[in-house]
């Protein structure tokens, strides 16, 4: 059982409301991460416009799905993982075994595996990264872009992945336990 309330769309007023249609009309549903959001429609906003803005960078959706699946797991948010997982699988069209190989932080292309391996290092070093990682990242075809980005997808996903694992929201997607799962103290 959710630890925050989800607001439902149907019975929602003021601002809540007026996000939550927005949701709907841009996603098609409504997940209940946003409806657990809508406690406060400028978190919801502020996650809305942050996604929405990141979706038209330099990083193809395949890789962000990738980098979402890996910081779930490193997080033990397992709502972000299930809903990632199944995205990358049913949206991004990501193979299984790339998927598995991304909770682990790996990938089997050089390209996606230096932006995994830069998006670990900085979450291991709060973004304080030797040089080191930045030479290899860019020797497998990173972009100065695409390192920016790397950071800011890190910031949505931690963000997610810390939310998700306070409110506990239902979860619905198809529901993947991890060996890092956070048990809420209800």
């Amino acid at each position: 059982m959710s630890r925050l309330p989800q607001i439902d769309p149907a019975t929602a007023t003021g601002k809540a409301a007026d996000v939550l249609t927005d949701v709907q009309r841009t996603l098609g549903l409504t997940p209940n991460i946003t409806k657990a959001m809508a406690n406060s429609p400028t978190v919801l906003k502020a996650y809305l416009q942050l996604r929405g803005t990141l979706a038209g960078g330099a990083l193809p959706a395949g890789v962000r799905e990738r980098l979402a699946v890996a910081t779930a797991e490193a997080n033990g948010c397992a709502y972000c993982l299930s809903a990632h997982l199944h995205m990358g699988a049913e949206i991004a069209g990501i193979d299984e075994e790339e998927l598995r190989l991304a909770r682990e932080g790996r990938s089997a292309d050089p390209y996606t595996a230096a932006l995994l391996a830069l998006s670990a290092e900085v979450a291991a070093h709060r973004g304080a990264v030797d040089d080191s990682v930045l030479a290899r990242a860019r020797a497998a075809g990173v972009t100065d872009a695409e390192i920016a980005e790397v950071v800011a997808h890190l910031a949505l996903n931690v963000f997610t992945n810390y939310f998700n694992n306070l409110a506990d929201p239902d979860n619905d997607w198809p529901v993947v336990v991890t060996p890092h799962t956070h048990a809420p103290a209800h």
